[in-house]
């Protein structure tokens, strides 16, 4: 029996009918946008929204509420057309859609209260998903479920895949992803066009309860969306076969109308099919109140225990990043660690003996790692530690820009950082990290030297609301500092300092060492060096540095593990002149 009757069929046609006329006329007024891609979701929203999904209209974030994530981004039209069909915003509101002053914008930002994460840069959305359900079922374990709808052509993506894969491992039933196959991209048709019987055998083979439906018929979504949420120990892929530009006389399955508002005009012949549903007739399900309430404690986590450590003793860095996160692990059950199957050289293993529910692994995909983290952070369920080579961060670049883009609080950790790591060749060596890091808009980058600094650097990340990168070494080198040295964000240390200095040295890591050993040589010639360890290289403590090349005569050299772009070197010329 289907889950619609005549009536419901009925209201769900009229609901998705007047998001077409919205998504139309939204865009004409903006001159620009994504009308066709967002009328071929337009059945798939309505079901969803004002059928299947339960949330709370005033509190759109709701811990309890399901969570819904639009991996196709450039069709927000249909998103906020659905929340304006839901009474969050009015039709004013949508027609400032892509102005200047609007947060209404054409790929869709947490700067809206509706929104989790930004997407647009295709591919994405489902990590970012798939993290979300794995803290619904497995940390929170609440009712929420969560819901993807994604593009075909994205399918393309191999993080798509990535997602897929690591969903099915771990038997995430409360997520469903939905593919909108309406055949046509950008330029030209799709790889698979409107082959869905290969959709949902690629799908399958991943290890999902896979479903195709005519994505236009409202009775066989919902019908659909019934299976998903009876399916148990496997996520659910709906694979709907739409057309493009559906509903829009002369555009519809029609190909170079990708990004291109449409005559308004077309909305008359959508309004003609209405069947005389009034807007607020169908109310979505409120949601299921199960969810933790969770105080991150942001500001005031502590490690368990302070540093232990005696000054000479050889610690690597990446070890006492491990340490401090199992630390961080005791104190605080919402510190979680993620890690690429590198756990056992990251030390982030330390976390999984000791707090094992609060460590997922996700296995040689840095790109899902990334995404799974910007998910399970989402509406401060989590703080996330994701570790890996650092060297493995830029395959997830893109990632970690979106991760900016949706305000995530995120940390990651990368090791086997510059040639120190030696033997391992030029393919393990990061090289670039710090540049990369350094980029994102408001991250912290912290490159701490010895085992002390390394767990002070790893506890103030926990505290810092945002992006952080930590860069931890492989050799063991001796601890300098004691364990109750104080450390700031932006602040240096100076370890030489001598009225006769006549130079300035400063490292990080290895290079401090190489730094503390020139100082040595160069002493024995009567020269004398100041010696600096940054701590943090974003951001820079421009003032130590100034301070101490001033009185120097303005000599200072820098010494890197990395590449002349984005490095130490860079930082400091940056701070100076």
């Amino acid at each position: 029996m289907s889950p619609v009757n005549e009536e419901l069929r009925k209201d769900l046609e009229d609901v998705a009918n007047r998001m077409r006329v919205s998504s139309i006329e939204m865009t004409a007024v903006a001159k620009s946008g994504h009308p066709s891609s967002s009328t071929s979701a337009a059945e798939l929203m309505a079901t969803l929204f004002f059928h299947e999904m339960r949330y709370d209209v005033k509190n759109p974030r709701s811990e309890h509420a399901d969570r819904f994530i639009l991996s196709k981004g450039h069709a927000c039209p249909i998103l906020y057309a659905a929340w304006e069909e839901a009474g969050l915003l009015s039709h004013d509101d949508v027609l400032t859609l892509r102005k200047i002053n609007s947060d209404i914008e054409g790929h869709p930002t947490p700067r809206l209260n509706f929104i989790d994460v930004a997407t647009g840069s295709l591919g994405q959305g489902l990590s970012c998903a798939a993290g979300m359900a794995y803290t619904g079922k497995y940390i929170d374990k609440a009712s929420y479920r969560v819901f993807c709808l994604m593009g075909d052509g994205e399918s393309a993506e191999g993080a798509v895949w990535e997602a897929a894969s690591f969903a099915s491992h771990y038997k995430l039933d409360n997520l469903v992803a939905i593919v909108d196959v309406n055949r046509l991209g950008q330029s030209q048709a799709t790889q698979l066009g409107h082959h869905v019987e290969i959709y949902r055998d690629r799908f399958a083979a991943f290890g999902f309860e896979a479903i195709v439906v005519d994505g236009h018929n409202v009775e066989q979504i919902a019908a659909a969306l019934e299976t998903a949420r009876n399916t148990k120990d496997k996520p659910t892929a709906i694979i709907a076969k739409t057309h493009k530009g559906q509903g829009i006389d002369g555009v519809a399955d029609q190909d170079n109308w990708h990004g291109k508002p449409v005559p308004i005009e077309k909305i008359e012949a959508i309004k003609a099919r209405y069947h005389g549903s009034q807007k607020g007739k169908l109310a979505p399900k409120k949601p299921i109140e199960d969810a933790p309430k969770v105080d991150l404690h942001i500001g005031s986590i502590k490690m368990s225990d302070p540093p232990a450590y005696t000054k000479g003793d050889k610690v690597a860095t990446r070890a006492a990043y491990g340490t401090a996160l199992a630390k961080l692990g005791k104190a605080n059950p919402r510190v979680i660690g993620l890690d690429g199957d590198t756990k056992n050289s990251t030390f982030s293993e330390k976390l999984l003996k000791d707090k094992p529910d609060q460590f997922i692994e996700c296995f040689i995909a840095e790109q899902n790692l990334v995404g799974v983290a910007v998910g399970a952070q989402c509406r401060g369920r989590t703080i996330p530690f994701s570790s890996t080579f650092a060297a493995f961060f830029t395959r997830a670049a893109d990632q970690l820009r979106m991760a900016a883009v949706s305000f995530a609080n995120l940390k990651c950790t990368g090791s086997h950082v510059g040639v120190s790591i030696g033997e391992d060749g030029p393919s393990q060596m990061a090289l670039e990290d710090l540049a990369l890091f350094r980029a994102i808009p408001d991250s912290t980058v912290f490159y701490p030297t010895d085992a002390v600094s390394a767990e002070r650097a790893t506890e103030m990340a926990a505290n810092i609301q945002g992006i952080v990168f930590i860069r931890t070494g492989r050799p063991a080198l001796p601890v300098l500092y004691a364990n109750d040295e104080k450390f700031e964000a932006g602040k240096a240390k100076v370890l030489r300092e001598n009225e006769k200095d006549s130079i300035v040295l400063v490292g990080a890591g290895v290079t401090l060492y190489e730094c503390l050993k020139a100082a040595d040589e160069l002493e024995k010639s009567g020269v004398h060096a100041c010696v600096i360890d940054p701590f943090t290289i974003k951001p820079i403590d421009g003032e130590t540095i100034v301070k101490h090349a001033k009185r120097t005569g303005g000599k200072v050299v820098t010494v890197e593990d990395h590449f002349a772009a984005g490095g130490i070197g860079e930082t400091v010329s940056a701070a100076v002149f």
